[in-house]
């Protein structure tokens, strides 16, 4: 299956954080789905493309016009994987300001929902380790 969507002018470009239990999530579920994900924003009414570049945000009025995008991820920035990571907001709407109101919650909320529905590729199982009878060889240096 293929979607095309459509970008107008670049109207603003604005630095910004993601938190990184955010971040780790997406890209968690981005390694488990292949080159890309979708994921449904319902509170919203959008939905999302993720991939390795970029998060794309399209309204679901206007399905194929993208709305606003999150670029230039920066994860080597931070110190740790708890901190969260600079990135770029590009608004492509006039109306793309409003929405990264409520956007960065929105999406987790949607990441965690769809991280809920997945199942496991396989069941896990506990391997139990059975102590060895060998004895440590002679130190012969004493």
């Amino acid at each position: 299956m293929e979607e095309r969507f459509y970008r107008e002018q670049e109207i603003a470009r604005l630095p910004a954080f993601l938190p990184a239990a955010t971040y780790n999530l997406a890209h968690t579920l981005l390694a488990r789905a292949g080159k890309c994900l979708f994921v449904p924003i319902r509170s919203l009414q959008y939905l999302a493309v993720l991939d390795a570049e970029e998060f794309i945000f399209v309204d679901g009025q206007n399905k194929a016009w993208v709305e606003l995008a999150w670029q230039h991820f920066h994860p080597q920035a931070r110190a740790s994987l708890d901190e969260r990571v600079p990135f770029e907001v590009v608004h492509y709407q006039p109306q793309a300001a409003e929405t990264m109101k409520r956007l960065p919650g929105e999406f987790h909320q949607a990441l965690l929902l769809l991280a809920g529905r997945q199942k496991p590729d396989a069941p896990a199982s506990v391997i139990a380790l059975q102590p060895t009878d060998r004895k440590p060889p002679d130190d012969a240096s004493r």
